[in-house]
């Protein structure tokens, strides 16, 4: 990768995976029509309008595939883009970036839809005290693409996953028998880590206060359930609202007071950016390329 490009170890591995996935013994079709000396130049296009994101991502997926690829971002992670903006200039060994090509822009696709609903729902509670939060809904080993795009699209990161802080959810309740019980048993074991409660009920909500929890989730509850929450929790605890959560009901949320509202469908439901790779130039005299072994 060029230089000043730097990804986590683990989204790295993703796209490595990724790459793996597609190739397999090899690309037949690239390497049986294009030649091995040829170069290609190409744009990147955004054939709809939204944020950009995980551009540094589909770099990644060019140049681990043959160094010699170069990128050109035309805009920044997390810009917003209008249709038929040029995201990026790809240029090097045609045959890595026409191998590379579909795993560079599934990356950079998902994302920038993510980082477009996130902004979306950001700006929609604009005014409001609410934060916008994601959830562990993440495409399996896509987690760290997935809560990236929601930071570049204005949202923040709820817990990675299930090792950095405790969640006490209904099961969890059901099977201690309390929220009481729940709680002690939490804090008795291991490191201390953060722990959430999710309040069902306002009845739940003042047995977590009791018990000095300093975050509860507003499970599903009702728009004037979760006012009176606020005002319970005033000074006390950190609300967050979570449960059917779309953009047409989520100002009203916020309203209430709430500080976080998780939204789950920012990477369970996400559409994806539609973006495509255009060759505009291609020379057959560089010499041949020597790729990884895919």
């Amino acid at each position: 990768m060029e230089e000043g490009i730097s990804l986590a170890p683990e989204i790295l591995s993703s796209v490595e995976r990724a790459l793996a996935e597609d190739i397999g013994a090899g690309d037949v079709t690239t390497n049986s029509i294009v030649p091995p000396d040829a170069s290609v130049e190409g744009k990147i296009v955004a054939k709809r309008g939204g944020v950009a994101a995980g551009i540094c991502v589909a770099q990644a997926a060019f140049q681990l595939l043959d160094k010699r690829v170069t990128f050109q971002a035309c805009v920044g992670e997390g810009e917003t883009i209008a249709a038929g903006r040029m995201v990026a200039d790809v240029k090097g060994p045609a045959r890595a970036i026409l191998t590379a090509e579909r795993t560079a822009l599934n990356f950079l696709g998902r994302m920038s839809g993510i980082a477009t609903l996130t902004r979306q729902f950001v700006d929609a509670v604009s005014g409001t005290r609410a934060k916008i939060l994601d959830t562990r809904k993440t495409a399996p080993n896509l987690r760290s693409c997935d809560k990236m795009a929601v930071r570049l699209g204005g949202g923040q990161n709820h817990r990675f996953g299930l090792y950095d802080m405790i969640l006490i959810k209904d099961n969890h309740i059901d099977l201690a028998g309390s929220i009481t019980e729940a709680v002690k048993r939490a804090r008795g074991h291991g490191p201390k880590l953060d722990i959430e409660v999710e309040a069902r009920t306002l009845a739940e909500v003042a047995e977590s206060l009791d018990l000095g929890v300093t975050w509860i989730m507003l499970d599903n509850m009702g728009l004037d359930e979760m006012r009176r929450a606020v005002a319970l929790a005033h000074g006390r605890a950190r609300l967050e609202a979570s449960g059917n959560v779309t953009l047409a009901n989520v100002l009203e949320i916020a309203e209430t007071g709430v500080e976080y509202i998780s939204v789950g469908a920012l990477t369970h439901s996400v559409i994806a950016l539609d973006v495509s790779l255009i060759v505009e130039k291609s020379d057959t005299r560089q010499a041949a390329p020597t790729l990884n072994n895919w």
